[in-house]
């Protein structure tokens, strides 16, 4: 047959692969694929066609399929659709009775699958089986109640075949399942449907017990307002707002409840359904209630209704606020300041009484700064607004015995109280009010207010008794004397009031003396009594020598016209200032007298050059630092002043700035990246070299003078002690103020430790400048002296006698000098510092090269020994550094 023809087609056999390698292009499992799509390699031809020709090859084919579904559903039982196919394809050939059958069998596998029972039932009513039909649907709706597709075909079928009885009958028996929302109102459409009214609100009565939710009552009451029932629609409302009573009230309800009323033109009921719902519904979750009665109100209310709406919305905001922190006290002042702005006095009276109620857990005054200001505002409320006397007094009587005055006290409402009794003409109230404060609780702006209050009403005497209280209450408060006695001054008391001077500045303690004092001088100045006013700053300066006390010393004495010698008297006190502050630490205090003693001669005196003389010099300092745990924080600088007769106590502050600036010099040379070999320069035919500590010989041969060597025999690298060493040519011109100059200091670096005694008095010769002042490299103001003798040899002449060195001068041997360098040169001994010039003889010359050899051996042997050390630290950190890399390698 054609079919055994195509079912014999060859296929294709599969090729052994040999090489196994990787290909040298690789594809991916999409590209293999994409191939195998394209070229339509999985697909197989479609069989032919079958034509049958006879019944008997109908038979043959019906056996051979039902052969293949049976072999299929034998195979595998539980796969419902094969069971499907096969009744499928019985139905196509009109076999009913096999078809059922085999869906019977196919229920008794798996009785509760869905599409089984649904294949079944539609091929029944495909068939026009309804009693079958119905049959399949009352079983199936019996096995499983919760598939609501079962319903909803089975009720569908019914009213389809105009069965409404059993259509409804059909819903009842879902009904009593309770199913979800959609099948109650599938149910009351289907009556809607045929106009049962009446048996649709007996659903929805029903419906919303079983579902009570608001969207559900919402739509029972708009079923009945749609079909015209308003009284019946207005009774499911307050049906459903007492359902759910304050616990589950929903704003939803409302707004719903509220449009119901609207649009019965019912505006009353509208505001209050809204009102009532603001006050039982929480702020958040009552905004869009808000927003719909706001709208409301713009639309049919005036316009007190819509300040009452936003008025309420606030009032309801501030009372969830106090409500959540009853001491958040500035929420009480925000809703207090609205309800005075808006409601009557027994409202607004209410709402204090409330927040008053609340007072702070601690007594600590910083918890009841804000409490109090409730009572003040209470107060002022009742006095200004509602104007009643009465009320008010029993405010702040209740304000003052609440207040716990043995630990803090508020003068604020004291002085309050008694400004009211003062406005209500009760004087003896006030001041027994204030004197009870002062009793209780004295404070100085209670003393403050209550001499306020006898001033305005010109009561003196008792101002004095106040005064006499508040000065054995705090004697040490300056402005009381001051008030004080000024008021006597006013009052014409002049021997009073300089009598109360006299206590007030005789006090042991005060709190500015300083005014006092000032105030005082200004009371003498003032009554003309200049003597007076000179005693009390003499007397003044012998307990302070502030600047400021002397420089006003000099400008009273400037101010006075009726003396002749103002000016004099007026210098004389600016250097008994000088004078007395020179010992003064405080220079800026010194600095600012002098100055003002220069303002004054420039202004009215002669003798400027003088003072500015006196001015001191401002130079620039570094400090070290110390932190807290004692570790170094660094340096500062900062600026310091130095004065013509500390410059001249000082005589090593010119040699210590250059000290500073040959070892910054040495620095600069050491941080060179190349080290140039150390070579003694030639000495010129014009140029001296230094001075050796040999023997000098009694005839110098072909001794030479000049001008440089004239200089180098004043300078300090003269001295008997100064190893050799080369002179560049740059430092040849600065030898004398360069710190080579000093005795027993070689050339080269300086040892650390010889660094730091630079401090120590090395040669009294030289002029001292600060040490701190920028440094410089000009020479010492002063001729240089040149000691009588022959001149020195010139370097060409070598003598041939002298003691050998170990190391020697720039021509291998040691240069010799004449008389002349040993009476220049200054021989100052270690001991004792002085640079007394003397000629020596010859045992004390070879004594001193002796010892000059010995020292500058041991430095050389110390210079040695520390290059040693640091050469061997840099061989160590090398050594570790290799170690650590060796490490890191393995």
């Amino acid at each position: 047959m054609a079919s055994t023809a195509a079912g014999k087609q060859r296929i294709p056999k599969v090729a052994k692969v040999k090489n196994k390698a990787p290909a040298e292009v690789q594809i991916t499992a999409e590209q293999l694929l994409r191939e195998a799509k394209e070229r339509e390699l999985e697909l197989l031809p479609p069989p032919p066609k079958q034509k049958i020709t006879d019944e008997e090859e109908l038979n043959d084919y019906k056996l051979k399929k039902r052969k293949g579904f049976e072999d299929n559903i034998r195979k595998n039982r539980t796969v419902i659709s094969n069971w499907i196919k096969y009744a499928q394809w019985e139905e196509s050939l009109k076999e009913i009775q096999r078809a059922r059958s085999i869906y019977e069998r196919a229920l008794d596998v798996d009785h509760r699958n869905i599409t089984l029972w649904l294949k079944y039932a539609e091929m029944e009513m495909k068939s026009r089986q309804v009693n079958h039909a119905r049959n399949i649907w009352d079983r199936a709706i019996t096995i499983l109640p919760r598939v609501n597709s079962f319903w909803y075909k089975y009720s569908y079928m019914e009213e389809m075949l105009g069965n409404i009885a059993g259509c409804r009958q059909v819903f009842e028996r879902w009904m009593e399942w309770e199913p979800e929302e959609q099948a109650w109102h599938s149910y009351i459409n289907f009556e809607l449907r045929y106009k049962e009214v009446d048996k649709a609100r007996t659903i929805y009565e029903r419906f919303v017990i079983v579902h009570p939710q608001v969207k559900n009552w919402i739509k029972y009451a708009r079923f009945e307002d749609k079909h015209g029932y308003i009284a019946h629609g207005r009774k499911v409302f307050e049906r459903a707002v007492e359902f759910f009573g304050e616990e589950y009230v929903d704003e939803n309800l409302f707004v719903a409840f509220a449009r119901f009323e609207e649009a019965q033109k019912e505006f009353e009921r509208v505001r209050v359904i809204y009102k009532y719902a603001l006050d039982r519904i929480p702020k958040q979750q009552a905004q869009e209630l808000f927003k719909n009665y706001t709208v409301f109100e713009k639309k049919f209310g005036d316009r007190r209704g819509i300040e009452d709406v936003i008025v309420s919305k606030r009032r309801f905001q501030y009372e969830e606020e106090v409500k959540a922190s009853p001491h958040n006290y500035d929420a009480w002042f925000d809703y207090l300041r609205l309800v005075e702005s808006d409601t009557d006095a027994d409202t607004v009276r209410e709402v204090y009484e409330r927040a008053i109620a609340n007072m702070p857990p601690i007594q600590e005054k910083r918890h009841w700064r804000r409490y109090i200001y409730l009572w003040i505002n209470y107060a002022l409320y009742e006095e200004l607004e509602v104007k009643d006397p009465d009320r008010t007094r029993q405010v702040y009587q209740a304000c003052l015995d609440l207040i716990p005055h043995k630990k803090f006290t508020f003068a604020k409402m004291w002085l309050l109280y008694a400004q009211f009794e003062i406005r209500q003409k009760n004087l003896p109230f006030a001041r027994r009010g204030l004197g009870s404060a002062i009793g209780k609780c004295p404070k100085n702006k209670l003393f403050k207010g209550y001499i306020e209050l006898e001033l305005q009403l010109r009561e003196f005497d008792r101002c004095r008794k106040l005064y006499e209280k508040y000065l054995e209450f705090g004697p040490e408060n300056c402005t009381t004397w001051i008030k004080f006695a000024e008021l006597e001054t006013i009052l014409g008391d002049v021997d009073r009031a300089r009598s109360i001077f006299e206590l007030a500045i005789g006090q042991p303690r005060l709190d500015m003396p300083e005014v006092l004092w000032k105030s005082y001088i200004d009371f003498e100045i003032e009554q003309e009594e200049y003597e007076n006013t000179r005693e009390l700053y003499k007397r003044l300066l012998q307990r302070t020598q502030h600047v400021k006390v002397w420089i006003s010393y000099g400008k009273f004495e400037l101010s006075i016209e009726s003396g002749g010698d103002r000016l004099q008297r007026s210098r004389q006190i600016y250097e008994e200032a000088n004078r007395s502050l020179r010992n003064c630490e405080e220079k800026e205090e010194r600095l600012m007298l002098l100055e003002s003693w220069r303002d004054f001669e420039r202004e009215f005196g002669s003798d400027v050059d003088r003072v500015r003389k006196l001015l001191p010099e401002k130079v620039k300092k570094r400090r070290k630092l110390t932190a807290e745990d004692g570790s170094d924080a660094g340096w500062e600088e900062y600026y310091d002043y130095i004065f013509p007769e500390d410059a001249a106590n000082q005589p090593n502050l010119k040699l210590l700035a250059m000290a500073k600036m040959w070892k910054r010099k040495q620095q600069d040379d050491e941080d060179e990246p190349e080290e140039r070999p150390h070579r003694p320069p030639v000495p010129q035919d014009d140029e001296a070299p230094p001075s050796l500590p040999v023997p000098v010989p009694e005839k110098p041969q072909g001794a030479v003078v000049t001008d440089d060597a004239e200089e180098s025999s004043s300078s300090p690298e003269s001295s008997p002690k100064n190893p050799p060493g080369p002179v560049p040519k740059d430092d040849a011109a600065e030898s004398s103020s360069s710190p080579d100059s000093s005795p027993e200091n070689p050339p080269g670096p300086i040892p650390k430790d010889v660094a730091a005694e630079s401090s120590s008095p090395m040669d009294q010769g030289d002029e001292a400048v600060p040490a701190s002042s920028p440094v410089s490299t000009e020479k010492p103001p002063g001729p240089t002296e040149k000691p009588p003798g022959p001149a020195s040899a010139s370097p060409s002449d070598k003598p041939s006698h002298g003691p050998k060195l170990s190391e020697q001068g720039p021509q291998g041997s040691a240069p010799h000098h004449d008389d002349r360098d040993d009476s220049s040169s200054s021989s100052s001994s270690s001991s004792s510092g002085s640079g007394s010039s003397s000629s020596s003889s010859g045992s004390d010359s070879e004594e001193d090269d002796d010892a000059g050899e010995k020292q500058a051996k041991k430095r050389r042997d110390d210079d040695a020994g520390e290059k040693q050390a640091k050469k061997r630290r840099d061989d160590d950190a090398g050594e570790k550094q290799a170690k650590k890399r060796r490490d890191d390698e393995k």
